[in-house]
């Protein structure tokens, strides 16, 4: 199961936020708290995170409920997009608009100067496989994350090509995806699940 950290300032000000530390707003504190009641039900064998404060606050919530303990790994963090950290979707579409345009349609590109969503895939991916293969046989693992990681990893463990993650639609802050693994590997079984229907808040939208 893949979680989206709560709401932050700079989700409500459409800021790309990449790997920039921002904490969530006392909504997304309550968007987790509520959203990590319904994760504790399902009983989950393990937890881990980005060791960015709005995913592992985020994943605090559960981890209150069930007592296990988040792991922590820096490369659950969200894609380094370099000079489009801190801008908005309107100043991002202004000034770099071009490379803006290509990533939409699926180009490989460096938005910001920054990391390709393979590379957020390659270091991401085998961080949640390598917390799965310690699962118990049946068991659940919770990895808290951030949107544009998350799609990412969905899309290398479901063996999606990279021109086509963009059709992964967004999720919504505290919102989750399931992945389980069949006779011919991983699936998504779920797609921005959540406690209610909600915008998509972010640099994912």
């Amino acid at each position: 199961m893949l979680w989206r950290h709560g709401q932050t300032a700079w989700n409500l000000e459409r800021r790309f936020q990449g790997t920039t530390d921002i904490p969530l707003t006392a909504t997304g504190v309550a968007q987790a708290r509520r959203a990590a009641r319904l994760l504790a039900a399902l009983r989950p064998d393990a937890i881990i995170a980005s060791d960015l404060s709005r995913a592992a606050r985020t994943a605090a919530e559960l981890s209150a409920l069930t007592g296990l303990e988040a792991t922590c790994y820096e490369d659950l963090r969200e894609t380094y997009a370099g000079v489009w950290q801190g801008l908005t979707h309107e100043e991002i579409l202004e000034r770099h608009r071009e490379q803006y345009l290509a990533w939409k349609r699926g180009e490989p590109v460096r938005r910001g100067g920054g990391e390709l969503e393979t590379e957020v895939a390659d270091r991401a991916a085998p961080v949640v496989l390598r917390a799965a293969d310690k699962l118990p046989d049946g068991g659940t693992l919770v990895v808290v994350s951030h949107g544009g990681a998350i799609r990412t990893t969905i899309g290398r463990l479901t063996g999606l090509p990279p021109a086509h993650w963009e059709a992964l639609g967004g999720l919504s802050n505290c919102c989750w995806s399931v992945l389980g693994e069949g006779a011919r590997g991983w699936r998504l079984l779920e797609h921005n699940a959540g406690t209610l229907p909600a915008p998509v808040l972010g640099e994912d939208d």
